[in-house]
């Protein structure tokens, strides 16, 4: 890592230090987009309750309704929407999917149209809520269209940051989002636990108290790295290939994540939790608001039960989706390769499929666990609702970070070796 880095800043990189550069820059736009609000709308004042996930993935940009309030959320939900329609649910979304650069470049096309109708949709939605019903219709479509232009331009930003810069240009907006909301929350966590009015013994004991939060917070950050590059390696065998100096046929591995769906389980589960609260915003009926407070909210017991079987269900059904272990056994087997031990054909496909269902176990539970954590830490604790522990805004940072670190040394190694070649 360290040598990686020392590298970054020699002249012969000076192109990749101008598109870290680059990046950086962008994402000074969006964090600076964050505090601007919405025009006409400075008396509004937001109550987010389950809008909390989304307003931390915007860096605070919902609470402070700005024309980023949305981010780039809209697209993500089109893009999963997207990738679900690809799985044979829509003959022609599959068709395009094995059509390659042509069909992907259509099925991004319709992904941007399905984003920017999610934004606007969720703009009028957001307007009505946080101005109420007594507003004029004309008002709620000005500001929707502000906030669907804010997301139309972090989109094209996103775009120029892959081009230009270095990374996924859309997911480093949320990473960025995210990342934004680190200094205030450990502003709040230092008010909360150290009281300066007290004795000494309250401020060591505070301090402590700070320290330790600190120590936590670094561990499940750790964790997090670890189950992320965590994966399980099943050994594949080509018997067309040729022999090895020791007459064996030549072995490579199909590397299977402990999380294989990353975080889209818990985008899945939240978005269905939070669909009771979306319509008790329109309803405004206080028999069921009270009901979804009581029983359909993280915070209550039935609601953090749906939670958690939400994202197991999600989990699988994802995993399974992206993974497919009968196209893989039927792809192995038309390329002569096999997994040692085991039968071509459907004893593969089984044999995959278990693999995959421990794996997803597993994956799941540390899902829950980092989902949950903010949720029981927020009931357990006095501190401020804005310090958390945890959380999926976390892990998807970890994630893009590590991803982004990947992309970075891979450029770095592959124009090490490029000069190394020419020097021949």
């Amino acid at each position: 890592m360290f040598k990686s880095m020392k590298q970054l800043f020699t002249s012969s990189n000076k192109d990749l230090r101008k598109r870290i550069y680059f990046t950086l820059g962008a994402l000074m736009i969006f964090i600076l987009g964050i505090s601007i609000r919405v025009p006409g709308t400075e008396d509004v004042t937001s109550s987010l309750g389950f809008l909390d996930l989304l307003n931390t993935m915007g860096g605070g940009a919902l609470k402070n309704f700005s024309i980023f309030a949305l981010g780039v959320m809209p697209y993500i939900t089109a893009s999963i929407i997207m990738q679900l329609l690809q799985m044979d649910i829509i003959p022609y979304f599959s068709e395009l999917s094995k059509q390659g650069a042509t069909g992907r470049q259509k099925i991004n096309q319709y992904t941007r149209y399905m984003g920017i109708a999610f934004a606007f949709i969720e703009g009028y939605a957001f307007a009505f809520s946080f101005l109420g019903s007594s507003s004029d219709p004309i008002k709620y479509l000005y500001i929707a269209t502000v906030l669907t232009a804010g997301t139309s331009f972090l989109l094209w930003l996103g775009d120029q940051i892959t081009q230009k810069g270095l990374g996924n240009g859309t997911s480093l907006i949320i990473m960025a989002g995210i990342v934004a909301t680190l200094p205030q929350m450990f502003i709040d966590a230092f008010n909360g636990l150290i009281s300066f009015d007290g004795t000494t013994q309250v401020i060591t004991l505070g301090i402590i108290k700070f320290v330790l939060f600190i120590i936590i917070y670094i561990a499940i950050i750790i964790g997090m790295v670890f189950v992320q590059e965590s994966e399980r390696r099943i050994p594949i065998q080509y018997a067309n290939k040729s022999s090895s100096a020791f007459g064996s046929a030549a072995q490579s591995f199909m590397p299977i994540k402990l999380n294989a769906a990353g975080v889209i389980p818990v985008i899945f589960a939240s978005s269905l939790i939070s669909i009771p609260g979306i319509i008790a915003q329109f309803v405004k009926n206080e028999t069921y608001t009270l009901i979804v407070q009581k029983y359909l909210t993280y915070t209550s017991p039935v609601g953090f039960v749906l939670y958690v079987f939400f994202i197991f269900i999600f989990a699988y059904f994802y995993t399974f989706i992206q993974m497919k272990p009968e196209e893989f056994a039927k792809n192995l087997q038309e390329n002569g390769g096999y997994i040692p031990g085991i039968r071509p054909g459907d004893e593969t496909k089984n044999y995959v499929s278990k693999v995959l269902a421990r794996l997803t176990v597993l994956g799941a539970v540390f899902l829950v666990i980092i989902a949950g954590l903010p949720i029981l830490f927020a009931k357990f604790t006095s501190l401020p609702t804005s310090v958390s522990i945890g959380g999926t805004g976390m892990l998807i940072a970890v994630g893009v970070a590590l991803e982004t670190y990947k992309q970075l040394e891979s450029s770095i190694l592959t124009r090490s070796y490029k000069r190394g070649y020419s020097r021949r």
